[in-house]
């Protein structure tokens, strides 16, 4: 399938911004399941630092706002050719070791429903275990936008029941690594059936098997991640792989505004 696929983020101040520098993981790689047929990036009131490839394989790039700018635009957008391999992404590669992925963050550090969530999750092989940890997530917490925000750790949304793909991602992640698996959050996109505009980008999760690599499985929409994903960015949990991150200084208030279109 070949998806169509435009994101801008747009932040604005209320007064003008000395400095502020962003951290931009908006360009996708190719590999087993997805070709980069074409891909670009804008950035409007700021300028590019550098661009590196970090310890996760994510293509990264800094860009810093312009000395008393009142607003940052990024604009991200191509074409991507994917393809349905069952969720299996492959071998692990990278400079971070897997090791790294069994460790917990603070947003997936296990609690008692998390340990409770593992525990009942029973025997089988591998992949039957973790397609039964995802369908379950998605009985337990119900999606359902505003219940929880950017830092909510894993422990808290699965005991309120409620939450979006983040949180579905993190109880994944932290109840796989519970479980013995090596896990990880993916940000990226996903071409929906019922429309093209979207407020958001999308997230999942990758379990590593004995065996097979990487698997994915989107704990949202109960499935493992066919042609209509594509993948972004990697990491430990959402601050590893968050689309677009920053800092700045001074007292300047902020308003951010995110719209992004995937489409055949």
């Amino acid at each position: 399938m070949r998806l169509k696929i435009s994101h801008r983020t747009e932040y604005r101040y209320d007064a003008p911004v000395q400095y502020a520098l962003q951290r931009l993981r908006l360009v996708p790689r190719g590999g087993k399941t997805q070709t980069i047929h074409s891909w670009y990036i804008k950035v409007e009131g700021a300028k590019e630092e550098v661009r590196f490839v970090d310890h996760f394989e994510n293509d990264t790039r800094l860009v810093s706002i312009l000395h008393d700018a009142t607003a940052i635009g990024i604009d991200a957008w191509g074409e991507v050719e994917t393809f349905d391999t069952a969720g299996v992404v492959g071998e692990h590669r990278g400079f971070a070791p897997l090791w790294l992925f069994q460790q917990q963050t603070t947003l997936t550090k296990p609690g008692d429903a998390i340990q409770e969530l593992a525990a009942s999750i029973g025997e089988g092989t591998e992949l039957d275990r973790l397609h039964r940890l995802m369908h379950v997530i998605g009985v337990r917490v119900t999606y359902t936008q505003g219940a929880t925000h950017a830092g909510t750790v894993a422990e808290d949304s699965l005991a309120q029941g409620s939450g979006v793909c983040q949180d579905h991602t993190h109880i994944f992640v932290a109840s796989a690594r519970v479980l013995g698996f090596p896990a990880r959050y993916v940000s990226g996109y996903l071409m929906m059936n019922d429309t093209i505009d979207q407020a958001a980008s999308h997230a999942w999760a990758e379990a590593h098997v004995p065996g097979l690599g990487w698997v994915s499985f989107d704990a949202s929409n109960g499935i493992s991640p066919d042609e209509r994903y594509v993948r972004m960015a990697v990491g430990r949990d959402y601050r590893d792989a968050m689309p677009v991150s920053g800092i700045r200084l001074g007292l300047a208030e902020e308003q951010l505004a995110v719209s992004v279109t995937v489409e055949q």
